[in-house]
């Protein structure tokens, strides 16, 4: 049997507080798994919780109690995963430094892998292609580019070390709906190609629809429902949920 590529059991997030203040609870009892090639939407207001646990996913948080799973084994080292994780956030500016060109962007995670120049040249090129843009975007700078073909920048930079792991973070929110119709269908193509499993976490219930084969529900830092697309959308179990689609209706 192949493991989910992550896997979250029981996990809790406390921050401390300070000067007499009590620690918060961001993240309370979590538990779910994602299998490659799968995408898991995971919604909820905004402050519940849902980046934090997305922060947990990628080991950018620890948590405070639980078990995650990469793969089958344990966490560990972040060293051990370079390349295999990856982000995608809401807004390209914040992976793109509006100095460097776009394909020395692309091309930042290879050097850090250490691969060879010339191997990351033909990379580059062929992932820019692969996400619609022609070879000239290489040389152009963030600031030159419209919001989408950043945000395809952005997405090629997350997928040129051929990660087994994305978290889209609000990644289409900032976008017009033209747009956000057009990188919803680019994100569906490339988990095709490359078979990554992925968590897409947003507040826009139509986005998460279209691209998640499951949904979860986070209120609060609790995980409080997950199950199948049409569940959630036909058959709500929790009120909350049931609040949700009301309010998106």
């Amino acid at each position: 049997m192949i493991a989910p590529v992550v896997s979250l059991s029981e996990v809790w997030v406390t921050y401390r507080g300070g000067l007499g203040r009590p620690g918060i609870d961001a993240v309370k009892g979590a538990s779910l798994e994602i299998s490659a090639s799968e995408t898991l939407g995971l919604v909820g207001e905004s402050g519940c919780g849902k980046s934090t646990l997305g922060k947990v996913c990628l080991g950018l948080v620890r948590p405070s109690l639980g078990e995650m799973l990469f793969c089958g084994e344990r966490f560990g080292h972040l060293r051990k995963r370079r390349g295999q994780l990856a982000v995608v956030l809401q807004f390209p500016e914040w992976a793109l430094n509006p100095r460097i060109r776009c394909g020395r962007s692309v091309e930042e995670p290879l050097v850090v892998l250490g691969a060879h120049p010339a191997e990351r040249r033909r990379r580059v090129q062929a992932m820019l292609e692969s996400v619609g843009l022609d070879g000239g975007f290489a040389e152009r700078f963030p600031g030159q580019l419209s919001g989408g073909q950043r945000q395809r920048v952005a997405i090629a930079r997350a997928l040129i070390t051929e990660p087994r792991f994305i978290v889209f973070d609000e990644a289409v929110s900032a976008l017009d709906v033209s747009v956000q119709a057009q990188v919803l269908n680019l994100i569906l193509d490339l988990q095709t190609q490359h078979g990554f499993g992925a968590l897409f976490i947003s507040h826009d219930l139509a986005a998460t629809r279209y691209l998640s084969r499951r949904i979860a529900v986070m209120r609060e830092g609790e995980i409080v429902e997950i199950g199948s697309r049409d569940q959630f959308y036909d058959r709500p179990e929790h009120p909350y949920s049931r609040s949700l689609l009301d309010a998106d209706s």
